[in-house]
């Protein structure tokens, strides 16, 4: 299960909503991260954490109010998700500070938990034949020209 809907949270949103600053959430966990990996100023390796995908997170909308809903995942010890880069990428993680998401969230103070990650490359030949798809030939023009 995994969320779609929305990004990750972050301490703007935050201030807005509660009026109080929250530094461990996951725009604060990434930025940290990027800004420790590539040895950058916070301000400069902010600019470079852009939306996410929220995995494991179960949210969605009620059908009759359509009101927006975080719920407990139903994902357990073992689950995993795999995914294939077609280009070399710099990844950070960010399991939800926030806990259980179907409780309380957005609190220093939730327990977090630890995320295994593996690495791995293609067995010899797997990849034979395979192609990076083209580039998108929008023209980037975005309504200017």
């Amino acid at each position: 299960m995994h969320d779609v809907i929305g990004t990750r949270c972050d301490p703007y949103t935050n201030l807005l909503l509660k009026g109080t600053e929250y530094h461990y959430c996951c725009h604060s966990n990434l930025t940290r991260a990027l800004a420790a990996e590539r040895k950058l100023p916070l301000e400069e390796a902010e600019v470079h954490v852009h939306d996410v995908m929220n995995v494991f997170m179960c949210t969605g909308y009620t059908c009759d109010t359509h009101q927006y809903f975080m719920k407990a995942s139903p994902d357990r010890p073992g689950d995993f998700i795999e995914f294939f880069a077609e280009i070399d990428l710099l990844v950070a993680l960010s399991a939800c500070p926030g806990g259980d998401c179907s409780a309380t969230h957005s609190d220093d103070k939730a327990k977090c938990y630890p995320l295994m990650v593996e690495i791995h490359r293609p067995r010899e030949g797997a990849l034979a034949g395979w192609q990076s798809p083209a580039p998108n030939k929008y023209s980037r023009s975005h309504g200017t020209r």
